[in-house]
């Protein structure tokens, strides 16, 4: 299996196995990354799973839907690349991706 990056805002980085099928926000809380809250367990109600995605992987991640758009919007650290790691599901493609996280989650 492969490996996905997440990097905290104040740059520590954690590398993480890629677990097929499960969401982003998932394998983050399953590993205990700091700085994904997922309030609302996956259901893309709150906004607190909100990653940034670096460009280089970002058509990797799938479409944006509506209601994750609606819940982006209200993020003030939202980016060209951002994404609530709910709505990503992981796949052996994603190996090598890096995931930056927000300073604070709304």
């Amino acid at each position: 299996m492969g490996n996905i990056t997440f990097i905290e805002h104040n740059g520590n980085q954690h590398s993480v196995d890629i677990e097929a099928g499960k969401s982003l926000m998932q394998i983050a809380m399953d590993n205990g990354i700091p700085g994904v809250d997922a309030d609302c367990g996956g259901e893309c109600a709150c906004g607190t799973c909100h990653v940034i995605i670096d460009d280089n992987w970002i058509e990797t991640t799938g479409n944006v839907t509506e209601d994750e758009t609606l819940m982006l919007d209200m993020t003030p650290e939202k980016a060209n690349t951002s994404r609530l790691s709910c709505q990503i599901p992981t796949s052996e493609a994603m190996n090598g991706m890096v995931v930056r996280l927000p300073e604070f989650q709304m």
